[in-house]
This record gives structure tokens, C-alpha cells and sequence, in this order.
């Protein structure tokens, strides 16, 4: 017996043969608690995965995609990310206890969407975007890597924090004007390679474009990212 790792609920499900050979697959999620998730689909930026239906956009990015793609100083940093999901409140819920209340076993609810999109990005090494040390005591794992985990992806340790202040308390212009918050080490691994970061929210794109812009420095080909929601 399944129970869904949102609400609780005993998960039922036809007994079949698929359903049987499918079963280290199976979803960890019962269908009403999916049925929430907003999965972005349709027209998208092509840099961030932002949904364009409603949104202006020019020559397929976004409006903030093409004010970063005009600033000399992230220009072509980052090659592109793909987010899962909308951030509705109902992920936002799910996200919080997984990131903030230490509910690590909340990451298996994303594997199959994780899965599906990992097969169609190309890349040579995987990283994760990394915590400060205070942060990673507070919280007692990583919330990027641990999604990297539970799909079974090796990852490679390329960046540290400098910074420890939380993100998620600054504005969007503290965050968009900090300076450099990470330092490349392993810095042989990158030369020439293409890197997939994979972090859980993408909020303004700061975050991952600095990552980007100090792989990209240290000698990477390109680096692009996954997210689980923008």
C-alpha cells in the first residue's frame, strides 16, 4: 500500500502487468495532488522556460531574458534552463517542506518529470548549485543535490559559496546587482565541457547566471540548467 507523499492519501491503482513491470517508475504522488501541479507548457522563453502566454516577449525570450541578454555583464552566460513547473501555491507548499522543513523524502515526487527532461539536454558533467555552509548545517542536506540523488545522476562538485545570506529575503534588485557569489574549484574538469546545474527554483535567474558566469570563466563550453519550477 502507496500513500501519497502530499496529502497522505492511500494511492490505488489498477493491477496490470505494466503496472507491475512499471513499478520502480511508479508516480509517488496520487493523481489529485498532480492534477495541482502546474506543468509549464506551450509557448516558452526560450532562454528560461518562462511561459510566454501572456507575457511580452521579443524573438522568443522574455522580457527579462533579453534585458539580461543586453547587459555586457551576463551576456551568453547561460545557454538556457528548463523549468518543470509554474511556482502555484500548491508547489510552493510542497517546495517548502522539502527545502525549508527538511521533508527529504518529498524529492521522489519529481523523478519522472526530472527524467523526462534530462534525457533531451546534452551536457558532459552535472552540478548542483551549492549551499553556504551555515545553510547546509540549518537545513541538513542540499536540496539540489538531493534531486540529483534520488534520480541516480553522478554529479560533480565544481563550485562553492562565498555568500551566506539567504536569497529568498533580498529584492530583485539586491539580487540582481550582488557581486560574484560563487568560487570554481576542480576548475581541470570544466575546460571545454558542457554543464547542466541543476537547482530547485528559478526566481530572477541571478543565482544560476552567476554559477553560469563563473563556469564559463574557469573554461567551460557552455553550461545550461534544470529547475524544478520559474
Amino acid at each position: 500500500m502507496r500513500r501519497c507523499l502530499v496529502c497522505d492519501e492511500v494511492m490505488k491503482e489498477a493491477l496490470t502487468w505494466g503496472t507491475l513491470l512499471k513499478r520502480g517508475e511508479a508516480k509517488a504522488i496520487c493523481k489529485g495532488c498532480e492534477a495541482k501541479l502546474d506543468k509549464i507548457t506551450g509557448e516558452r522563453c526560450s532562454l528560461c522556460s518562462r511561459g510566454l502566454a501572456g507575457h511580452y516577449s521579443s524573438g522568443g525570450t522574455c522580457f527579462d531574458c533579453s534585458r539580461w541578454e543586453r547587459d555586457k555583464e551576463w551576456s551568453g552566460y547561460l545557454s538556457k534552463n528548463i523549468s518543470l513547473f509554474h511556482y502555484n501555491e500548491h508547489l510552493k507548499e510542497i517546495i517548502a517542506k522539502y527545502k525549508y522543513r527538511g521533508d527529504y523524502a518529498l524529492a521522489a515526487i519529481f523523478v519522472p518529470y526530472l527524467r523526462e527532461v534530462l534525457q533531451d539536454m546534452e551536457h558532459d558533467l552535472v552540478t548542483c548549485i551549492p549551499l553556504s555552509a551555515e545553510r547546509l548545517r540549518e537545513r541538513g542536506f542540499n536540496q539540489a543535490q538531493a534531486l540529483a540523488d534520488v534520480i541516480g545522476i553522478r554529479t560533480v562538485e565544481v563550485l562553492t559559496r562565498i555568500d551566506t545570506e539567504k536569497q529568498s529575503k533580498k529584492s530583485r534588485h539586491e539580487r540582481i546587482t550582488l557581486p560574484q557569489v560563487f568560487q570554481v574549484i576542480n576548475e581541470e574538469l570544466l575546460r571545454d565541457r558542457s554543464i547542466l546545474v541543476i537547482d530547485d527554483i528559478y526566481t530572477t535567474g541571478t543565482t544560476l547566471r552567476q554559477a553560469a558566469k563563473a563556469l564559463k570563466n574557469a573554461g567551460a563550453k557552455a553550461v545550461s540548467s534544470i529547475t524544478l519550477s520559474r
